[in-house]
């Protein structure tokens, strides 16, 4: 069975290979993403643009509680216990 599927569904192998390709890629961008030294220099950027004056303290407290979210999430990927996206 498996070289007659193989035969059948080989005109649909550059749909497969792209496929690949946009896993990979995104599989990237979410450990990018997720990467705690980038959300942590997210943070320090944060608190320079409170410090500067380009963001009120409720945007401040929205942002950071987003990027403690994604630190957060990181965590939780790297031990083992996320929701599943490892």
């Amino acid at each position: 069975m498996g070289l007659i599927s193989e035969v059948l569904l080989l005109p649909f192998a550059p749909v497969r290979g792209s496929l690949w390709a946009v896993r990979q890629v995104l599989a990237e961008a979410e450990r990018q993403y997720y990467d705690p030294a980038a959300v942590r220099a997210d943070l320090a950027r944060l608190e320079q643009r409170l410090d500067a004056g380009e963001i009120d303290e409720e945007e401040f407290d929205r942002l950071e509680d987003e990027l403690l979210e994604r630190l957060e999430i990181s965590a939780r990927r790297s031990t083992g216990n996320g929701d599943g996206t490892t």
